[in-house]
């Protein structure tokens, strides 16, 4: 027998377009912002075979959204993967997950944040600006006070605002990367640097993967997508291949820029800066940093629209509290867990700033913290997928063949990224405490409510009423 409501009544459901969807992954992911800065990254391991790092990356960004399809073509949850994960594996796993997603996106809203600040500085800095502690905190509160004003407003606006700002972002690093390319290689002595081997590369694909974070944000708006069987899983695979062909083409030009200078790409500190300095093209600095500042504006709310739904989850699941799952009668939003959560999302950017730590270095931490977390859920999500479709009878062997490849690269990427930046490791060992504690509390206070967590949109009467309506009328 069909329920009443859904197990997450409350929220807008069945209104968001396959576009609307399609823009909060792309935004998540903030590809304007990766194309700039993460191909020099890269080549400090990759060298020459920079873009094969890339090549890589994007396949197994491919693989990771092949293995959240086999749920999302099944299922719609706005806890995005962890009730995914839950199908497939112990509550324990689930609960990591979720808070892996916390994690995740809790610290890139607040990179996200610290990437407004930082080119906001920079842009007012080349109008004689300077001030290098006030104006980014002060940026933060406000940029973060608008986050949340559009994140409460309703899924629909925060997706249109996400669309126009993301679509122009990228238009302006994609015309900006095309001049580039045309005016070829900076003048030199012609020493390209030599190709690292297959070690270089696969040292290269650890930064590469990590620009594609926040890509499955379109998971947690399962319950708000019309059609989400078909718009959610589109939405990641899409979002997965449109992001690794701009990285291709962004170190491509970058790799090709720097083809005749010693050192190569890996030897440049702003390698887009330099090539438009080189070309005597004022305005690109200007232009970048505009960009880039919608970029990053655009990721700090879908990023948020996402943190937040996986809290409304996780209280409608029981496991975390009550207030957190209610929703704004008007604006149809987890409104409660906004208010807890962007207090917290600011404050983190915020008070590091104004205590006079440089915006870059706290930009660079966050965005570490943030990766470590994605990478345990994705991790989790795709140990998960054939697991789940053992249970339902469906399992095939493509599905435990991208499983068995993707895995181990990312049990290898999370070890190796842990231990490249010991300083954030502790921070990642104190919210694993944090963590076990809250799985301890919950066997011990709530078993029940963590044996059934994974809380997920189901059909209700009025689905199926709305459906022999429309097919009347047709």
């Amino acid at each position: 027998m069909l329920r009443d409501r859904s197990p997450v009544h409350g929220l807008e459901r069945r209104r968001l377009g396959a576009l609307d969807v399609l823009a909060q992954s792309v935004s998540g992911a903030a590809p304007s912002a990766a194309m700039a800065a993460v191909p020099v990254i890269v080549a400090a391991s990759a060298g020459g075979a920079t873009v094969w790092s890339f090549v890589v990356a994007t396949v197994l960004a491919l693989l990771i959204a092949g293995c959240i399809a086999r749920f999302t073509r099944r299922m719609a949850a706005p806890g995005g993967l962890y009730p995914l994960t839950a199908k497939g594996l112990a509550p324990g796993a689930a609960l990591a997950c979720g808070i892996a997603l916390l994690t995740g996106y809790g610290l890139l809203a607040a990179a996200a944040l610290a990437g407004v600040a930082a080119y906001v500085d920079a842009l007012l800095a080349r109008l004689g600006v300077t001030d290098g502690r006030w104006v980014p905190a002060a940026v933060a509160v406000v940029v973060g006070g608008l986050v949340a004003l559009l994140a409460l407003r309703g899924v629909r606006l925060a997706a249109r605002v996400v669309l126009l700002v993301e679509s122009v972002a990228i238009t302006v690093l994609v015309v900006v990367f095309a001049l580039l390319l045309a005016g070829g290689p900076i003048p030199g002595p012609g020493s390209a640097p030599a190709s690292p081997g297959l070690g270089g590369i696969a040292a290269g694909v650890l930064p590469a993967l990590a620009a594609f974070i926040g890509f499955e944000i379109a998971t947690t708006l399962g319950a708000e997508a019309r059609r989400p069987f078909r718009t959610v899983p589109r939405a990641v695979g899409i979002t997965a291949a449109v992001a690794g062909v701009l990285y291709l083409f962004a170190a491509h030009v970058q790799v090709v820029g720097f083809a005749d200078t010693p050192g190569g790409l890996a030897g440049q500190a702003e390698p887009v800066l330099v090539l438009a300095t080189a070309r005597g093209w004022s305005w690109v600095p200007v232009v970048l940093d505009l960009g880039l500042i919608a970029s990053f504006l655009a990721c700090a709310l879908a990023t948020t629209t996402a943190l937040v739904r996986v809290l409304f989850s996780l209280s409608r699941d029981g496991v975390a509290p009550a207030a957190l799952g209610r929703t704004h009668r008007r604006f149809r939003t987890p409104h409660v867990a906004l208010v807890a959560a962007m207090p917290v999302v600011v404050l983190v950017l915020a008070l590091p700033v104004a205590a006079g730590v440089p915006v870059g270095p706290v930009l660079v931490t966050l965005l570490t913290l943030a990766t470590s977390g994605f990478l345990v859920a994705y991790l989790l999500v795709c140990v998960a997928a054939p697991v789940f479709l053992h249970r339902i009878g469906e399992l095939t062997w493509s599905a435990v063949a991208a499983t068995a490849v993707i895995a181990p690269i990312l049990v290898v990427v999370l070890v190796a990224f842990v231990l490249s930046a010991p300083g954030p490791a502790v921070v990642l060992g104190v919210i694993a405490a944090l963590g076990l504690a809250w799985w301890a509390l919950l066997r011990w206070r709530r078993p029940a409510a963590l044996a059934g967590i994974g809380v997920y949109d189901e059909t209700v009467a009025a689905d199926v009423a709305g459906r022999r309506i429309a097919g009347t009328r047709a």
